[in-house]
């Protein structure tokens, strides 16, 4: 597990301790800890991650974050580092639970296919995706333009964790219950482009080498 502190002005955000719960699912079985933000009460979160750039992803490596509500849905979002802001983000038509118990089997692929005639636009600005999960699609989901306020606030939480897994404090009172919290499961991806059309993204091994848990692929039909 790798920790960064990246600036003074980010809020402290992270103090792990090891969770007890029971590891049935390899979404915890990855990086098992515990993560809880030291929160000021009443505070506004204010949002510190940098603005989007002009280009898409320009590196070899990106990081990659997937969260959301046991009984909600989950979020996929990527940045080139943790301090940047996301240059894409979209929710997927697929519960957190459920993606919880396709980690628990073994491997997980998540392809996303978008079909256009145009091919004007760069694969990852294109807006509108057709979902797989194990070779099962499972619905469509449409890139964000905007994300939310309590997007920004778990991107900002985040903002100095660079590889994980963890649970993160509910951030309205109705959901304040154990079937409720926010799970989080964050890694750095290392970025194969085959063409202008497809792209994929591997899950590293806190060790540095690819994985074979997670992979994401993209492409332009």
């Amino acid at each position: 597990m790798e920790i960064q502190s990246r600036s003074p002005q980010a809020m402290s955000l992270l103090r792990h301790k090891t969770d007890k719960r029971s590891r049935t699912s390899r979404f915890f079985g990855l990086f098992s800890f515990k993560l809880l933000p030291k929160l000021t009460t009443g505070c506004k979160m204010v949002f510190m991650l940098g603005r989007p750039r002009s280009a898409l992803f320009t590196g070899k490596f990106a990081t990659g974050t997937l969260f959301g509500y046991r009984r909600g849905k989950v979020c996929l979002a990527l940045q080139e580092d943790p301090t940047c802001f996301p240059m894409f983000m979209l929710e997927l038509p697929m519960s957190t639970s459920a993606l919880l118990k396709e980690m628990a089997s073994g491997l997980v692929r998540i392809a996303l296919e978008c079909e256009t005639r145009t091919h004007k636009k760069r694969l990852l600005e294109e807006m509108v995706w057709a979902v797989y999960c194990n070779g099962r699609k499972t619905g469509y989901s449409i890139k964000k333009k905007q994300i939310s306020e309590e997007e920004e606030t778990v991107m900002q939480m985040l903002r100095g964790v660079s590889m994980g897994a963890g649970v993160l404090p509910c951030q309205q009172q109705e959901k304040e219950t154990a079937d409720d919290e926010l799970t989080y499961l964050r890694s750095r991806f290392e970025r194969v482009i085959g063409s202008k059309d497809s792209e994929a993204f591997y899950m590293m091994n806190p060790d540095g080498n690819c994985g074979q848990e997670l992979s994401i692929f993209f492409v332009r039909m």
